[in-house]
């Protein structure tokens, strides 16, 4: 599935636990359509201990997130639809309410 979301995009959750927080997203999976998004939708995983050195436990890590329920951050507007331009013959992002370049 095509997306038009990129890794490093300022991100705002609309629905969920987490719903009115902002992120960086971190990994974005295709195939899935899902979106892992720094610092937000923790979960508690267990860990076994990998080396003698290393400990085991109960560890909080980023679980993914559907791509329908983010939004891209625009500087100016807040949470906004992404719009595709073509200015000669490369293709920018721009923001859908304002029409400035992300």
């Amino acid at each position: 599935m095509k997306t038009k979301l990129k890794k490093g995009d300022q991100v705002q959750i609309i629905t969920g636990k987490d719903k009115g927080k902002k992120g960086r997203v971190l990994r974005i999976d295709r195939i899935t359509e899902r979106v892992i998004v720094e610092s937000l939708n923790m979960v508690k995983k267990t860990q076994r201990p990998k080396n003698q050195n290393d400990k085991g436990g109960i560890i909080e890590i980023e679980a993914a997130i559907a791509a329908s329920n983010v939004m891209v951050v625009c500087k100016k507007c807040g949470p906004t639809r992404l719009g595709i331009k073509v200015i000669g013959d490369k293709k920018t992002r721009v923001c859908r309410k304002c029409g400035e370049a992300l």
